[in-house]
């Protein structure tokens, strides 16, 4: 039954699609005005070709295009199959728990922070090599391989799938709990079918109906990526992304014409491999009733388990081999090869770095904890919204929360830049925020809905029923009950915003430094103590949050313990 005084809730939907929705939709088309010639500040007044013309000119734009298509849709289709493999092998063990304790720190560890430790692990100087070297390879001095920023982008390949295995892993959990999985997949062993096999034939086909947003998230992001293939993605030519942001970035202002022609193309090319990976799933769909259909039972199952469980175990293991090379490097004095251990240990970079550590580490702290708190009340607001006026969430609206997940930053963020510079907001806090929250929000929204839609709905109707207000309902039931996911989904947000290179280079018009631009530029500076010093804080300060976020509830709730965890 909706209330009167609960009106003014409705005011949170439209606010937050406004915040994200507006920048993106203005974003669009300030870019694509300027792509076709429009753009009156730089003496653009005329709709023309021509800077599409010279964009497809280009030296080197095929294989551009080319290494972004592959690494996107080859990092995508890996993350894919091992977190589905791992599922289908896993699904009823405690090897899927033992996992999830996991999960928080790898979502919380950055993606620059991944490539650039990945990085200094397998280089041909990394560490990796430093452990075999000289008595298992024989190599005194670094071998002449180009593994990182290699031409094919294997190594880009690899850091995606390393940091998107956990996103999709996280998504996953969340749609087995709403498809009844365990029930599926006891229906399927009564009938004989083997533990992965079953799991595939009954299970796959009603998760993957829930994960195909993350998944076409997954593939954008990775499609159309800036930091990561910066530190990992080879240089010339480099990937469609890269170039793009160079154009922007290039003091011949002109150029500017030339990269928002690149961003339409970005954004035409994500589409496209969308549309592409779309039509894929309903020819796999056609096939896939052929094969359940058949009545197979078996299959290699124990070597896919196997299989399954390694790839697993070979992401977490490069995730925390990668953190820990990194705090090596910021603590290393002397470090020759092929010594598998530094010489000397020194704290002088971290001293050396202390006042850059103050400004970059401030600004990554506030705009973060500003970012993801403005989310969290516009998401709390929303959802109390959907239960105090029975508005149910629809398709349109999970596509529309979905959209800044799905359109390439770099295609939309030059057009953002140039409305803040029209409303005299370029450079400052409000629009780096704003920025930040573009990204923030959707989360945030995703993390946290699940949970509060799954509250009992018999702990506020017996508050209401003794008297309650619908508003002290929400602040001493709801809010002490989800106190665990809210906190939770607070952590998430501030991991994103303080992901976010892109944003911060645009809104913030090399005004603000953040923990991700810091690393990111060291990371090609030459001093992989400095990068290690960056990218360590950069994937300590998230997973302080979320040290926090679990630390709290337990001891808010040390004396009930109904609300313990």
């Amino acid at each position: 039954m909706r209330r009167p005084g609960d009106a003014w809730l409705r005011v949170f939907p439209g606010a937050a699609l406004a915040l994200f929705l507006a920048p993106i939709g203005a974003g669009l088309l300030y870019t694509w005005l300027p792509a076709f010639g429009w753009f009156p500040a730089l003496g653009g007044d005329r709709l023309t070709l021509a800077h599409w013309r010279e964009m497809l000119a280009t030296p080197g734009l095929g294989d551009s295009v080319r290494l972004t298509l592959t690494s996107g849709v080859l990092a995508t289709l890996i993350a894919l199959v091992i977190v589905v493999g791992f599922v289908a092998a896993a699904q009823g063990t405690r090897t899927i728990a033992r996992v999830r304790r996991f999960l928080a720190p790898l979502l919380a560890v950055p993606h620059v922070a991944v490539a650039i430790g990945l990085a200094f692990l397998i280089a041909p100087s990394g560490w990796a090599a430093r452990l075999v070297s000289p008595w298992l390879t024989g190599w005194e001095v670094p071998p002449a391989l180009i593994i990182v920023q290699d031409p094919y982008g294997l190594a880009l390949t690899a850091a995606l799938v390393i940091k998107e295995v956990p996103y999709l892993f996280l998504m996953t959990l969340a749609a087995l709990d709403q498809t009844r999985a365990d029930k599926r997949l006891a229906v399927a062993r009564s009938l004989g079918y083997g533990p992965v096999t079953g799991w595939l034939k009954t299970v796959l086909p009603a998760v993957y109906g829930q994960i195909r947003l993350p998944i076409y998230a997954v593939l954008a992001f990775s499609l159309s990526v800036v930091d990561v293939a910066l530190v990992l993605g080879p240089g010339t030519p480099p990937p469609l992304a890269v170039q793009v942001f160079r154009w922007f970035n290039d003091p011949d202002l002109t150029l500017r014409f030339v990269g928002a022609a690149g961003a339409a193309l970005q954004l035409l090319l994500v589409a496209g491999a969308i549309l592409a990976w779309h039509l894929c799933e309903r020819a796999a769909m056609r096939l896939g009733r052929h094969w359940i259909a058949a009545g197979g039972r078996g299959g290699p199952a124990p070597v896919a388990r196997a299989g399954a469980k390694t790839a697993m175990l070979a992401v977490h293991a490069l995730s925390l081999a990668g953190l820990v090379v990194l705090a090596v490097w910021s603590l290393t004095g002397r470090w020759r090869y092929p010594d598998p251990l530094p010489a000397s240990w020194s704290l002088d970079t971290w001293n050396r770095q202390l006042d850059n550590i103050w400004l970059t580490g401030s600004t990554t702290l506030i705009c973060g904890l500003v970012a993801a708190g403005i989310a969290l009340v516009l998401t709390l607001g929303c959802l109390e919204n959907e239960q105090r006026n029975q508005a149910r969430p629809t398709g349109r609206a999970l596509w529309l929360l979905y959209l800044p997940l799905l359109v390439p930053q770099v295609s939309f963020l030059f057009g953002a830049q140039v409305l803040a510079v029209r409303a005299g907001l370029d450079g400052t806090w409000p629009a780096l925020v704003w920025s930040h929250l573009l990204f923030v929000l959707p989360y945030l929204f995703l993390s946290l809905a699940d949970a509060y839609r799954a509250l009992d709905g018999r702990y506020p109707r017996a508050a209401l029923c003794l008297g309650a207000r619908p508003g002290r309902v929400f602040w001493r039931v709801k809010l002490p009950m989800l106190a665990r996911p809210i906190l939770f989904a607070f952590a998430v947000g501030f991991a994103v915003s303080v992901t976010q290179y892109l944003p911060t280079v645009f809104a913030g018009a090399g005004r603000f430094a953040t923990f991700t631009t810091e690393a990111v530029a060291q990371a090609g500076g030459g001093d992989r103590r400095i990068a290690g010093v960056f990218a360590l804080l950069q994937a300590l300060l998230p997973l302080a949050v979320f040290a926090a976020a679990i630390a709290l509830p337990a001891w808010l709730f040390r004396n009930r313990r109904a609300l313990e965890g």
